[in-house]
């Protein structure tokens, strides 16, 4: 018996059927197929345990939600102590939380970064994006990447892959253009009409497998966007809050772009948050119509309350020094593993914390997340790459966790060869 005051369920198989008749039948059914039967009950730090009792390290954090852990214990008292004084707030009038949470953020932002639009989710802060866009530039084009993925909603959708788009009809190829990754060519030739309104680009595409951006080829899309008026907008939802080693990828690629977009891990894994950083022409839309876009719950002031103490956390300098510990014994690990099975492991794609794990069959990342399952590590294989496996360990994860994912990796990677 599975009892939770609020819910109780005969069984993990109870549980089970009970969502996919109510919940998602489709996901639901894709899990179990895939060998991984994960209901997630007890959570903290970067371990979770399934209902059933079965422990495992956490190295999908969804997307970075958890690049602090699980229920971080300085996030928690903070969302207690917030609850004091603080709920979701009124969307309509300034707020004590909202301010400075955005003053926070505009530190971090670089130069010529003027205000800051609150959501609830990325995908609602890349509509916010594509709008002001279009209003700053009088301009409807939109240019992302083929195999992109920036969210759900109903203009963040368009700018992804078709697998997404395709099913609810929202294909637009008449404003929405995809240019293949690392292809400046494509991209200028996109842009020689001067009729787009924004290039938005993942710093490192997540959803693709994390293919890591050439030498320069960021800053050359920046160059091609001022010479032909088009903003640049960077996707940071994946790649910032230090998981690079910076707070935010692009500016490690030596780019200031007009926004930058955060949103997962910003609300701790405790509240949904996400926001958008705008330059000083494009937040022009904030000074002429406050009202144009609303939200209700974007910005809640609990919420923020997290942010700032995320904001905080994240900027610690013994933070910032352990990523780059971190990252350089991953770095070294994941190269003695592949000398070991380099006819499987047959690339490694790494920024930081960012990484994706190259398998030499297509489809060979399913099998290792299955084996990883079984061995106790929670690792996705890429929705649109399934060659390739997301390895996204948090920011605070020290030696001893480090050599254990390894461990258990290269025990993985044995039964998969």
């Amino acid at each position: 018996m599975l009892d939770y005051g609020f819910a109780t369920f005969a069984s993990k198989a109870d549980l089970l059927d009970r969502a996919a008749a109510a919940w998602n039948p489709d996901k639901t059914r894709f899990w179990q197929q895939a060998g991984v039967d994960l209901v997630i009950d007890r959570r903290e730090g970067y371990r979770l345990w399934d209902v059933e009792g079965r422990e495992l390290i956490d190295v999908h954090l969804n997307g970075g939600t958890y690049n602090l852990g699980h229920r971080h214990p300085e996030l928690v008292a903070a969302l207690i102590e917030g609850t004091e004084r603080f709920d979701v707030g009124n969307h309509h009038f300034p707020s004590i939380a909202r301010t400075a949470l955005a003053e926070a953020l505009l530190r971090t932002a670089g130069p010529g970064m003027a205000c800051v639009v609150f959501g609830a989710a990325g995908g609602e802060a890349i509509d916010v994006a594509i709008k002001t866009a279009r209003h700053t530039t009088g301009r409807r084009r939109i240019v992302s990447i083929v195999k992109g993925y920036h969210g759900h909603t109903g203009l963040a959708v368009c700018t992804g892959d078709e697998r997404f788009s395709r099913p609810f009809l929202a294909e637009r190829p008449d404003e929405f253009a995809h240019v293949p990754f690392n292809d400046l060519d494509a991209m200028a030739a996109a842009l020689a009409r001067d009729d787009v309104a924004a290039v938005l680009l993942e710093t490192i595409p997540a959803t693709y497998g994390f293919p890591l951006p050439r030498p320069g080829y960021l800053a050359a899309v920046k160059a091609l966007c001022e010479a032909h008026g088009t903003l640049y907008i960077a996707d940071e939802v994946q790649t910032g809050l230090m998981r690079t080693g910076e707070m935010w990828g692009i500016h490690k690629a030596r780019v200031q772009p007009d926004m930058i977009v955060a949103a997962k891990g910003l609300g701790g894994g405790l509240y949904p948050l996400s926001a958008v950083i705008l330059s000083r022409p494009c937040a022009r839309w904030l000074s002429e119509d406050g009202f144009a876009h609303m939200s209700t719950v974007a910005g809640a002031e609990l919420g923020c309350v997290v942010g700032l103490k995320v904001l905080e956390i994240t900027s610690r300098p013994e933070v910032r020094a352990g990523v780059e510990r971190a990252s350089a014994r991953f770095a070294d690990g994941l190269a003695a593993i592949r000398e070991r099975h380099g006819g499987w492991l047959t690339g490694v794609r790494q920024d930081g914390l960012v990484m994706g794990l190259e398998l030499a069959a297509p489809e060979g990342a399913r099998d290792l997340m299955r084996a990883l399952y079984e061995r106790g590590v929670w690792a996705i294989f890429s929705t649109l790459d399934p060659s390739v496996l997301q390895f996204k360990p948090g920011l605070l994860v020290d030696d001893a966790l480090v050599d254990e994912i390894l461990d258990r990796l290269e025990s993985a990677m044995e039964a998969t060869a």
